[in-house]
């Protein structure tokens, strides 16, 4: 096996990338915002987040093969039997996500929309109101108040959890996870590599995008 013919498939397309990191960033943003009461960027950053988590979400039907929740999404009784091997050391032979990988995105894609939505009607009282609060039910927009503020524990405890597992991967497994997300390949072995994903047109994504950015645009112009 470890003479096997490798050979360098890329797995991950740009689009898939850099919605990653950006949303990496801009929740480093929205926290720092939030803690420091510049309430104004706190806003922007959380409709940033909106719109590429739309666009992900979209991206998840039409994009490429390894970015396709048909795809990565597998039964959970598959997630559970990759799990029972998470610390036997082997060779990266995933294409995309594994079985556990698939959920574990799903599960932070979801809160971290609950968490974009529920900003949109939250309202301090104060001098922050979202965008949809005024047109909800007060006792609408105080329970997503609520869950806007208790929710961000649930997106600490999972990314907490996904840093976890990758270090587990590189340090037990053997299997970097983090360069194939920087640079958007992997050394695959010769037979898997030549199934290589499909990777989508560039522009389809940009077309994408910006739909979902005109969609979140119009949302905030309610305000």
């Amino acid at each position: 096996m470890r003479n096997e013919t490798r050979i360098r498939v890329q797995v991950w397309d740009g689009w898939v990338r850099l919605t990653h990191w950006l949303i990496v960033g801009l929740l480093g943003l929205s926290w720092w915002t939030a803690e420091t009461g510049r309430m104004d960027l706190h806003m922007t950053s959380g409709h940033a987040i909106l719109a590429l988590l739309l666009f992900r979400a979209g991206w998840g039907v039409v994009g490429s093969d390894t970015a396709r929740f048909s795809r990565f999404l597998r039964s959970p009784l598959a997630a559970l039997s990759h799990l029972r091997h998470l610390f036997r050391r082997a060779p990266d032979t995933e294409l995309g996500h594994n079985a556990a990988g698939g959920w574990m995105v799903l599960a932070l894609l979801a809160v971290l929309l609950l968490q974009a939505v529920s900003g949109l009607f939250a309202d301090d009282l104060v001098l922050t109101r979202g965008p949809l609060a005024a047109h909800a039910p007060a006792a609408v927009s105080d329970w997503m108040t609520f869950l806007h503020i208790r929710n961000f524990n649930v997106i600490l405890a999972l990314a907490a959890l996904h840093v976890l597992v990758v270090g587990l991967y590189a340090l037990v497994k053997g299997q970097d996870l983090v360069r194939p997300m920087l640079t958007g390949s992997k050394w695959l072995p010769a037979p898997l590599a030549a199934t290589a994903p499909r990777i989508a047109p560039p522009l389809r994504g940009a077309l994408l995008l910006a739909l979902a950015l005109a969609a979140v645009w119009l949302i905030a112009g309610l305000g």
